[in-house]
């Protein structure tokens, strides 16, 4: 009985890794991780919803607000995904990646998405 997954192998990300790389390097590698997770989205989505350029560039002028809201939008689209394919997903999850990153905790909410990610890879 083989499954197909939505994602290819190359969309995995080992969590534990990203969170202490992205520490290490005082949150340079957590940019490159939320560029795999956009490149992840995109393909489970089927389409260019996620832009890195734009992400980045508006983040930085909104000081970071933008990326709050990015990380909600980023969550409600995996909450839909999931829930449209039948996948078992917490109801809360773009509000805790909203609650998560306005304390500040957006490497969490990367783990979080991360982990739903890798359950379709």
């Amino acid at each position: 009985m083989s499954e197909t997954k939505p994602l290819s192998s190359e969309h995995r990300i080992e969590i534990a890794a990203g969170i202490i790389l992205s520490v290490i390097t005082c949150g340079l590698y957590n940019i490159y991780w939320n560029y795999r997770q956009m490149q992840a989205m995109n393909a489970l989505l089927g389409r260019e919803e996620y832009q890195f350029a734009m992400w980045l560039i508006l983040s930085i002028v909104t000081c970071g607000i933008y990326h709050i809201y990015y990380e909600y939008r980023m969550g409600s689209d995996l909450l839909s995904w999931l829930k449209e394919h039948g996948c078992e997903v917490s109801p809360n999850l773009p509000v805790i990646g909203l609650v998560l990153s306005c304390f500040g905790l957006t490497v969490i909410t990367d783990a979080v998405y991360q982990h739903e990610l890798n359950k379709l890879v």
